[in-house]
């Protein structure tokens, strides 16, 4: 009885780890899929002409490694929860790549 109950244990708390695990993985995998960052810029459709604002969408990226210019990098710092892109926080997101 006492193995069989250490065998419930064991296969609840790793299908809670599991669980963890791909809580996780989530929003990587939305952004691996998609092509390019094409998905996540979205053009404003009440501008014109060729200087039209590109406005970017939350979508789960936290890191510099994950972002195309210091523009996206700096839309993402000031308007997404959980970005870990600003390490002195001066406001400056990517000062090592993007933003220098």
């Amino acid at each position: 009885m006492k193995k069989l109950i250490l065998i419930a244990l064991l296969a609840t708390v790793g299908w809670q780890g599991y669980a963890k695990y791909q809580a996780k993985q989530a929003p990587l995998a939305a952004y691996d899929s998609t092509p390019g960052a094409s998905s996540s810029i979205r053009s404003d459709p009440s501008a014109s002409g060729s200087a039209s604002p590109a406005t970017y969408q939350c979508d789960g990226r936290t890191h510099c490694s994950q972002m195309t210019s210091c523009a996206e990098a700096t839309f993402f710092l000031k308007n997404c929860p959980g970005t870990k892109m600003d390490g002195d926080h001066d406001g400056i997101p990517c000062e090592q790549q993007w933003c220098r």
